[in-house]
Order: C-alpha cells, then structure tokens, then sequence
C-alpha cells in the first residue's frame, strides 16, 4: 500500500511539474491543445490554449469520470476564452489521492485550483478550502443561495462551521448489479438476503463453468484494504443490525455478534463464490469482470450502469439493479457516497476557480453526467426530468437507497476519520486474507478506536 502510494505520488507531482511552476513548460488543455506556461500558472499565447488565467482541477479516473470531467473544461473554456481549464487525473484509490492532496496543501502549493473531494473529506480537508458561501457564479448568484437547488442532507454534510467547503457534484449508494438474462435462466429472483445471493450466485457459478466458462464467478466486490471495503463491510454490517462502527453519538459499536457473524460470512465468499483475487480489487476490477460477462452479481456504485449498457459492452441489456441484499428480507444498506468540488485556499485565482466549480456543479452539467455517465444528481429537480429518469430507470425505482443511503462515521470522527476507516478496512481486510476470525478482529478494533478516539463502547 505505502509502495503503491509513493510512485502514484510522485507520478502526480512529476505531472503536476511539468504542468507549469517555476520553470516555463508546456500545458495540456482539456481538448489536448498546448501553450507554455510562466512560473505564476498563466497562459501565454502557443497552439490553441491561449488563455489569461489558467485553473486546474484534479479529478477522479474511475469509469467515465475523468472523461466526462474534461467534457466539462472543454464546454467551460467554450463559454470562458479567457480561462484555460487543465484536468489532472488523480489515482483511483481514495486514500492514494488523499495523500497527494495532503502533500500538495502541506506546500501550501498554487499546483491546484479546484479540487474532487469525497463526501467523507470535508471535515478532515476544511482548513485547506475557501467557503464557497460568498463566492459568486457567472450570474452573481451566491454559494449559499446555490446550495439551495442540492439535498440539504449532502449541503450540510459539507458545511464545516458554517462554510460550505465542497459543492455537491454527484451522489452515490452501493448497489447490486445481477444479470437478469441467467436469473431468467435458471429460474431465480433478484435475492433479498444475504443468503439468496450466495445460493443463486453458486447456482449460476456452477452452470456456467459446467457449460465451459471457467472464469466465470458468482459476486465480484471490492475486498483490497482502502476506503472501498470500509463501504462494502458497512453495507453487510448495517444490513445485518450491526450498526455503524461509531454511531453519531461517539459511542463504538463495532464489536457486535451481528457484525462478527457477517464479516465470517463474507470471508466465506473469498476462493467460493467470489475470486480468491477479489481482496485485491476495486471498484474498477470488479466492474472489469462483471462487464466481461464473467460475473453473476456485482456489487458497485452507479456509474457501471452506463458502462455497463455502452454499446461495445457483452452485458448490454442483460442485466439490472436492486437494492443490496440484507441479513433478512428488506434490511438492506447503502454506504453513502459521492463527490463535491472544493477550491483550494492557495490557488492564484480563487474566484475564477469558484465559477469553475460552480459551472461544473449546474443542472445543465449534472443532466449531462446523468444522462451520458449513470452519474447521480445531486440537484433533487433532476430525478423529475424525463430525459434522466428514462437514461437511469433506477433513479426512480430506487429512490429510497439513495435517501436512505448509511453515512460513514466521518462527522464524528473528524479530523481523524481516514485513521479510523483504516483501522476499520484493514481489519476487515485480515478476516477475508490472513485466516482471522471476525470475533478477535474486532475485539482488537475496538480496542484500537478507544485509543484513537477515546470514545466509549457500546452496542448498535
């Protein structure tokens, strides 16, 4: 992991350097065209990205998203001649980008204007980011007065003392992709516990493989040591009357039978029913065998539903989405996700970089994203336009995930929260790979958090 963070790390800075900085050096623009830069980030005449200020944003690479975010720049230089937009990608593992953000506010660096933070970050990130309350957009409207078109849930999420440190872009919940073609198959219904899933998933797993398809596996997840099975494992122990690891009153409630019994479970699904590799993935490597048609059920986020329907996909209308299953029938979970837009308290232009994020947070950009990408508004008025709902059927039909979705305990926690998902992933993560049993896993977690936190223990 620290191996992996470091070259991710300097690859991004090496980027970054030869982005603009104390030298002059050439520039990629969201559309590839290229001009020199001067050591204050401004953009001098040179090929088509002439421009008088130079905004940079460091954005996400999972799916489509970096694609659809240099969309974005492109339509904003379109409108802005005077503004040169780059996108920088940032490593697909939050916890990697975490740490380059980090390295780049603790050089207090200009390097990045507007940044993609997850919905966890604005408590731990809120020294670094100006409040976006009294910036203004294109048309003089305030930030506060912005807010007001996005859930007030996601709003006051990233209000931190009153600053409105992130706007909100898109929103996530877990999900459960299944292939609708081999439940009609083999006689199955979508499942509703924990228990359907794994008989279904070995039912199908058994069939496809007898019929030649060796590669072929019943659930694919996302089991590697990051925030991504922080999200999974809350999804199985709030589904299973577990709790929340720390509930919103500060009280440490991990050490629980309901939550022991569903993490043993799940590490039964490791080398059975789900790749022994899958302690490796993310959300990117189980999407890769899902979409391969390698795969009866997939956990994942919404943005696959896009890929997932592309006309070079094999699953191409072979497949739909429910909620997650649970313990019992209805006791589904969704970990909470999704992405806002914060501007750096050290960019050259922070004005400019607030109408950026601004621009890119607007109904007519977020519908683009929803249409095009399975990326989940976050303007409620959105999932009354036909033009999304018709893109996203599931928008409608599992409305109550996305409102019910269960927040990770990064409210209570802060600014400590990313060594609490740590300690809490990592855990996890010894049960599903090194032979642990859930029981003495968590009662060392638990031990671990009082350190961390000094909150007490209880039950869910």
């Amino acid at each position: 992991m620290k191996k992996r963070w470091f070259i991710t790390l300097m690859a991004l800075l090496l980027l970054l350097a030869a982005c603009g900085g104390d030298t002059e050096g050439t520039t990629t623009t969201a559309d590839g065209g290229t001009g020199t830069t001067d050591g204050a980030g401004t953009t001098e005449p040179g090929g088509d990205g002439d421009g008088d200020v130079t905004l940079r944003i460091l954005a996400g690479n999972v799916g489509a998203e970096l694609e659809s975010t240099e969309r974005i720049a492109q339509a904003y230089m379109d409108e802005n001649p005077g503004v040169t937009v780059e996108v920088v990608s940032t490593p697909d593992f939050v916890e990697d980008r975490l740490g380059v953000y980090l390295q780049l506010f603790e050089a207090q660096s200009s390097e990045g204007d507007v940044f993609q933070i997850d919905v966890i970050w604005p408590g731990d990130l809120a020294e670094h980011f100006i409040d976006l309350n009294t910036m203004t957009d294109s048309e003089g409207r305030t930030g506060a007065e912005i807010a007001e078109e996005h859930f007030p849930a996601i709003v006051e999420n990233n209000t931190v003392d009153g600053a409105l440190i992130g706007i909100p872009w898109f929103t996530d919940a877990g999900l459960l992709y299944y292939r609708s073609d081999l439940l009609d198959k083999y006689g199955l219904e979508p499942p509703q516990t924990w228990d359907d899933m794994e008989a279904a998933a070995q039912t199908i797993q058994d069939g496809e493989r007898d019929e030649g398809n060796e590669d072929f596996w019943g659930f694919v997840w996302q089991g590697n040591a990051y925030e991504g099975l922080t999200c999974d494992a809350l999804e199985w122990i709030a589904s299973a009357g577990g709790g929340s690891i720390i509930e919103s009153d500060g009280t440490i409630t991990i050490n629980n039978e309901a939550a022991i019994g569903i993490v043993d479970q799940a590490a039964g699904w490791v080398g059975s029913i789900s790749p022994p590799g899958v302690t490796s993935y993310g959300e990117e490597d189980a999407r890769n065998v899902w979409q391969a048609g390698n795969a009866a059920f997939m956990r994942n986020w919404p943005y696959a539903y896009s890929l997932g329907n592309a006309d070079d996909s094999p699953i191409q209308g072979l497949f739909d989405v429910s909620p997650l299953p649970g313990a019992t029938a209805g006791e589904t979970a969704a970990t909470l996700g999704g992405w806002q837009l914060a501007v750096s308290k050290y960019s050259a232009h922070p004005e400019e970089a607030a109408k950026l994020a601004f621009f890119m947070a607007s109904a007519e950009q977020q519908k683009i994203r929803a249409v095009e990408y399975s990326l989940n508004p976050t303007i409620e008025s959105l999932y009354d336009d036909q033009e999304v709902i018709d893109a996203n059927p599931f928008f409608a039909s599992l409305g109550d995930v996305f409102t019910n979705a269960v927040a990770r305990p990064s409210t209570v926690t802060a600014p400590n929260y990313s060594d609490v998902s740590s300690m809490f992933f990592n855990s996890v993560h010894s049960v599903l790979t090194a032979g642990n049993d859930a029981e003495d896993a968590f009662a060392e977690l638990e031990l671990d958090l009082e350190d961390a936190t000094g909150f007490p223990t209880g039950s869910p």
